[in-house]
């Protein structure tokens, strides 16, 4: 029995995402669907690699981060693409952090702000 397929209208509501953009994700060639005519349809394995998109694009990763994420897969196995996995974690990790801190920053400063402005009327 042949894996189940997704049209592109299939594929753009199972990952709530706009033709538009998984026209972009197939022309930076992070997704590569099967074309018959003019219709286009989506493997197990392009349901895979969208989700690990999305997720990449979740964590903040960038579509070149991914992308360059997902050849390391076909180029080097398994294996490579965990410990290049493990390196990009660890580097969005400190980021997200900062970002945070930052956050946090903006957040007190604001807060001291509005008390200030609060008093001020008593």
């Amino acid at each position: 029995m042949p894996d189940k397929r997704l049209s592109f209208k299939e594929m753009c509501a199972q990952f709530d995402v706009t033709p538009r953009t998984l026209r972009y994700y197939e022309y930076i060639e992070l997704l590569t669907p099967l074309k018959e005519g003019r219709a286009r349809f989506y493997g197990a394995k392009e349901l895979a690699r969208m989700t690990l998109i999305l997720r990449g694009r979740r964590f903040g990763f960038s579509l070149e981060e991914i992308r360059q994420w997902l050849l390391i897969y076909e180029n080097e196995g398994t294996q490579a693409q965990m410990r290049e996995w493990i390196a990009l974690a660890d580097r969005q990790m400190v980021e997200l952090a900062e970002q945070k801190k930052q956050l946090e920053d903006t957040m007190t400063e604001l807060s001291a702000l509005r008390e200030a402005t609060a008093k001020t009327l008593g």
